[in-house]
Parts: C-alpha cells; sequence; structure tokens
C-alpha cells in the first residue's frame, strides 16, 4: 500500500523539490474562483460546488453524512481540510518538543502577542456587528495564514533576520491552536456519544500503536480515517480528527542516526559489489545485492519518526493540491449580491478586525509583555518590525474562509449572503494587512548588508 503511495505522491514532491510558490497557487485558484463567480458560467461553478462525492462499497458511502452524499464543497471543507489540520497538528506537536514553544522563555513573548490577536479582533467584529446572525462570524479575523505571511517576508530576502521569521511562525502557530479550539467549542452539532467514545477508543490503539514501535504510516493513516468517520458522525466538527490524530504520532524514530549509521556500514561491508551484470541498455542486481539494498531502505525508514515522515510526506499534497482547491471552492464570490449599503456589516467588521484589530491587539499585548519586565525583544527585533509583523498578523486567508464557511453555511434564508459579505472582508483585510505591513517592513528594515 506504501508503495501505492508513493507513486501518487511522485508528481507532488516534484513540485515540492522545485519549489514554486503554494501562495501564488492559492492566488490563481482564488482568482479563477472570483472570474467563474462573475461570468456567464457562473452555474457551471456553482452545480461542480454542489456535486455529490461518491466514494461507495456496497451500501457504504464512506463521504457521506446524516444518509447524504457530501458535496464538493463539504467533500473539500469536511474531508480534505482535516488533512490540512493533521499537517497542523503535527507543525504543532514539533513546536512544542523541540521548536519555537519548547521552552517558557521561547514561548511566552510570540503567544502573549498571539493572545492580543485573538481576543481584540473579535472584539472589533463584536463591535460593529453585534445583532444575530451576523455575530456568529466573530472568530473570523481571529486567524493568521502562515503560507500567505511568511511569502510576504520572504519578498523582503536577507533583509529578515530570523528572529522576524521565529515570531511569526510561532505566533501563527499559537493562532492555529486557538482557531482549533473555536472550531470545537462553537462550530460542532449536536454531538452524538457512542461516536465520539469509539473515536477516542480508535486515537488509544493508535497512541499504544505508536508506544509499540509500529513505523509504517498506512497505520496511523488508516486509523486516522477511522476517526475521522466517526467525528463526522458524533456531530464534533471532523477536521479537529486531524489536530488529535497527528498528537498520537510518535516523533521518536525506531533506530536513531548513531546506530542507522553502524547498520549502514555493516550491510556495505557485506555488499557485494560485483555480481550485477550490465548491458547498454539495463543493469541487472543479483538476489543477494537486492535483499542488502532492501534492508537499507528499510533501516533508512526506521531512522525517519513517522511524525517527521508524515509532515514531510503530506506537504505537497497540502500545500500544492488541497489549499489551492479550497480556495478554489470557497473564494467563489459573487459580486453582482453585494450593495454598497451591505459593505458597512459583515465586511466592514471582518475587515477591520484582520487590519486593525489583528495588530492593535498583537502589538499592544507583545509590548506591554515587553515593558512589563518579563520579556525581551528578540536579537534583530525592535518596536518598528514589531508593529509591521503585527500587521502581516491580518493576514487570515484560509482558516477565515474556513471559519466564515463553518459560521454562515446554513442560516436560513440568508445564510449564502452573509458567507458572501464575509468572503469580501476576508479577502479585503488580507490584501490591505498584508501590503500595508510589506511596505512598513521594507520601510523599517537594514539593507540586506548591514549587520544586526
Amino acid at each position: 500500500m506504501e508503495n501505492r503511495i508513493k507513486i501518487v505522491a511522485k508528481p507532488f514532491k516534484k513540485l515540492a523539490v522545485h519549489k514554486p510558490s503554494s501562495s501564488m497557487l492559492l492566488f490563481i485558484a482564488t482568482f479563477v474562483a472570483l472570474f467563474l463567480a462573475n461570468s456567464p458560467w457562473s452555474s457551471f461553478y456553482d452545480d461542480f460546488l454542489v456535486r455529490p462525492v461518491v466514494f461507495q462499497i456496497g451500501s457504504f458511502n464512506f463521504f457521506s453524512h446524516h444518509g447524504a452524499s457530501m458535496s464538493v464543497l463539504a467533500f473539500v471543507n469536511d474531508a480534505l481540510m482535516a488533512l490540512f489540520f493533521l499537517l497542523v497538528g503535527m507543525e504543532i506537536k514539533q513546536e512544542f518538543l523541540v521548536g519555537e514553544l519548547s521552552s517558557f522563555r521561547k514561548a511566552m513573548f510570540p503567544i502573549v502577542g498571539a493572545f492580543g490577536g485573538m481576543i481584540v479582533p473579535v472584539i472589533v467584529f463584536i463591535l460593529i456587528c453585534s445583532s444575530q446572525p451576523e455575530i456568529r462570524g466573530a472568530a473570523i479575523p481571529m486567524a493568521t495564514d502562515i503560507a500567505f505571511a511568511l511569502s510576504v517576508l520572504a519578498l523582503l530576502g536577507d533583509r529578515v533576520s530570523v528572529s522576524l521569521k521565529v515570531f511569526l511562525t510561532a505566533l501563527a502557530v499559537v493562532d492555529d491552536i486557538g482557531g482549533i479550539i473555536i472550531i470545537a467549542l462553537f462550530y460542532s452539532s449536536h454531538v452524538v456519544i457512542l461516536p465520539l467514545i469509539l473515536s477516542f477508543v480508535v486515537l488509544l490503539i493508535i497512541y499504544l500503536g505508536g508506544k509499540l514501535r509500529v513505523n509504517h504510516n498506512s497505520f496511523y493513516y488508516i486509523g486516522g480515517f477511522i476517526v475521522w468517520l466517526l467525528f463526522l458522525e458524533s456531530g464534533i466538527h471532523p477536521t479537529i480528527s486531524g489536530v488529535l490524530v497527528a498528537f498520537t504520532i510518535p516523533a521518536r524514530p525506531i533506530v536513531n542516526l548513531e546506530g542507522f549509521s553502524e547498520n549502514l556500514a555493516q550491510y556495505l561491508r557485506v555488499l557485494p559489489l560485483k555480481q550485477e551484470e550490465v548491458t547498454p541498455k539495463a543493469t541487472v542486481l543479483s538476489n543477494t545485492q537486492i535483499r542488502i539494498l532492501r534492508k537499507i531502505e528499510e533501516t533508512s525508514d526506521k531512522a525517519i519518526s513517522p511524525l517527521q515522515n508524515m509532515s514531510d510526506s503530506l506537504h505537497p499534497y497540502v500545500y500544492y493540491f488541497i489549499l489551492p482547491l479550497f480556495a478554489f471552492v470557497n473564494a467563489g464570490i459573487s459580486f453582482n449580491s453585494i450593495e454598497p449599503s451591505m459593505l458597512i456589516g459583515i465586511p466592514l467588521g471582518v475587515f477591520s478586525g484582520l487590519f486593525i484589530g489583528k495588530a492593535l491587539g498583537i502589538f499592544s499585548f507583545a509590548y506591554l509583555f515587553l515593558k512589563s519586565g518579563m520579556g525581551i525583544f528578540p536579537r534583530g527585533m525592535n518596536v518598528k518590525n514589531l508593529f509591521a509583523l503585527s500587521l502581516l498578523g491580518g493576514i487570515g486567508f484560509t482558516v477565515s474562509l474556513f471559519i466564515a464557511n463553518l459560521s454562515y453555511t446554513g442560516v436560513p434564508e440568508v445564510g449564502a449572503n452573509l458567507l458572501n459579505q464575509a468572503k469580501l472582508g476576508v479577502f479585503a483585510g488580507s490584501l490591505v494587512s498584508g501590503l500595508c505591513g510589506y511596505f512598513l517592513l521594507k520601510k523599517v528594515l537594514p539593507p540586506a548588508n548591514a549587520k544586526e
């Protein structure tokens, strides 16, 4: 099975090697969705979103909910995005184990800033949209899209110090944790207890498998898929299953690098070098050579932890396929239904939350934390570039669109219109935050050849 997965993954890994901008793919997907939604072909775009997704064995459809097949839109948002949250969960776990959240001193500065970046945008939104059902979207401006934010930093090249990248990355990770908690608490339907209990039994089995040194990725993928199915039936939003599964995946390899080097040296010593048949058209290895090379391959796999192995494998799928597809199915705003009078409601609330609330919240909380004497500026950071980074925190996009869908999809009569308005606010707030953050950073950062 893993060989088949590697074959399917090959084109995505080629993408990862050549490193086209995943953010550019998101921009392209967004532009295409906007174009189709406002073109003569809008009906084809709308029809595509509601087409049923069927993967059926006998009478059981894996992608159905309450007896109805998932639409393409629901499949992307509830199924494929679970893989996105699985990757996010694995990245969060790594940050807690060995990254910028692995110690109290490292973590507190971005954590405090992230709390401000979650609290203040919600307050700003509620000040503008305080009535039902508009207030359902109060969490939309909480999120920071790490891919877009780091892409803006990348445009400034060597002028950006490592400390700035670390701060923004850690900030976005904490934001992701906050978003996950909000989705779990406020965007889940009526809970069915039995599937939820069974899902935690499966999570325990996955965890024990890691303790028993199970090293096959397929074990964790299959277990994760079962947990996702059970969460779907339980009423808890199924993307949360991806995060929980990520926390059960072991981060320690079966063979450490020292042991791997010893095994490799031993295999190379007994590897016959002159038994293959070489012709102009082919090289045919002996059975002994194949067996030893297979052993080397198996040992190499054991030297990488399942957590890192799966994270590395999933990354090209998520960033070069799932997120662009997510943008394509969610970014189709129809401007025909938006009137000028509507701009002072949800669009203004989301825009203000992202552009004003994020910048004000991140900067004020982080600055006051420093002034209290409990924190110090990381090397290469000062008040000016802290404020510029705080502006970049207003790039919400992916998770903001995701929460917007959860907030307004299904609201009787006006849900589609409210969602359309929320998307407009997300686009405007993310774009203005990104541009302002970029130009301010460009102004305040030292030249690339300057010493820190």
